[in-house]
């Protein structure tokens, strides 16, 4: 008897131990899961030339609603040079660059910036444009010894020389001068410029002044804007990373689903009419899969950046490409 009794009371106390040992595995469970999940994510707000997804995005609470069950806070930092974008992810002070240029991440990298891409935001090398006021200039083969101005190191400086090379001419057959877009196209308005390397809503204004487009990226480039993350960021938090990316996916098909909408918020956003939204919106390709055609972009960008001086270190373009779905 006294033997079944001694049993009886170490299965209660094994049973107990058991308990609490259960206990303290969940409030671990709990605690970790806690602190596997930041108290704020930092996502960059660009909205011009036309970025659909983020205006959705911003306008219709996306990213509040997934992540306000985390208690975490979204913010949208509005910095819209791809430098200074890459400049706060280096800092710890952006987490998501949501519509990024390829050529400042490639560049960042190459300067030892942990930063990897994790989609494609958009293609739209019809977006891209040289343009001229001189109706004499017909052609990129007419801009030989022209002065043309544009930013230097971009998307668009990236067609030039493209468009100079598919014509057998060099960097050095035309005046490059680097210039913002807005002071550009008042350059090439007022005649202190032959030509000048416009995109976005800045190519309607200049051709309502009298500016004719001389060509687009169409078969010169993509023109392909990236979805960047800290690379920080993203080893410590991969699950807010891909939910990020399904939030990005819901814009998308709220794009798809509810267009007028869509049109009607980044009209709204970008102080742009209707008619304009909506011309300019069919330039654009949102699939934000990145292909094996987007990487020979990102290569042939990579190398226009090698060849004009402004990439010293060579990078493996895949090694900063990760695919997190």
């Amino acid at each position: 008897m006294k033997i079944l009794k001694k049993l009886s009371m170490l299965l209660v106390v094994s049973m107990i131990a058991t308990l609490f040992s259960a206990c303290g595995t969940t409030q671990n469970s709990e605690t970790r899961s806690k602190k596997d999940v930041p108290k704020s994510i930092s996502i960059s707000y660009v909205k011009s030339p036309l970025n659909v997804p983020s205006i959705v995005e911003k306008r219709e609470k996306l990213f509040e609603n997934e992540f306000s069950k985390d208690n975490m806070k979204i913010t949208y930092p509005e910095i819209t040079e791809g430098s200074k974008m890459t400049e706060a992810v280096a800092a710890g002070s952006l987490d998501f660059c949501n519509a990024i240029g390829a050529t400042s991440v490639i560049l960042a990298a190459a300067n030892g910036v942990d930063i990897k891409i994790i989609g494609v935001y958009s293609r739209a090398p019809k977006a891209f444009t040289i343009m001229a006021k001189d109706p004499s200039i017909k052609s990129v083969k007419d801009l030989k010894g022209k002065k043309v101005v544009g930013p230097k190191g971009t998307i668009l400086h990236q067609l030039l020389l493209g468009a100079l090379e598919k014509e057998n001419l060099k960097a050095s057959d035309v005046q490059f001068i680097n210039m913002g877009i807005p002071d550009g196209v008042s350059a090439l308005l007022s005649g202190s410029a032959e030509a000048a390397l416009v995109a976005g809503p800045s190519v309607d204004n200049a051709k309502k002044n009298g500016a004719h487009v001389v060509t687009t990226g169409e078969g010169i480039l993509d023109a392909t804007i990236v979805i960047g993350v800290s690379g920080k960021f993203l080893k410590k938090y991969p699950d807010i990373a891909k939910r990020y990316l399904k939030v990005h996916d819901k814009s998308l098909s709220f794009m798809e689903n509810s267009k007028d909408k869509a049109y009607s918020l980044t009209s709204e956003e970008t102080k742009l009419s209707l008619e304009q939204v909506k011309a300019m919106y069919d330039l654009y390709d949102f699939n934000p899969k990145v292909t094996d055609k987007d990487i020979k972009d990102l290569n042939d960008t990579k190398d226009f950046l090698v060849k004009n001086g402004m990439l010293k270190k060579n990078i493996d373009i895949k090694s900063l490409i990760v695919n997190i779905k």
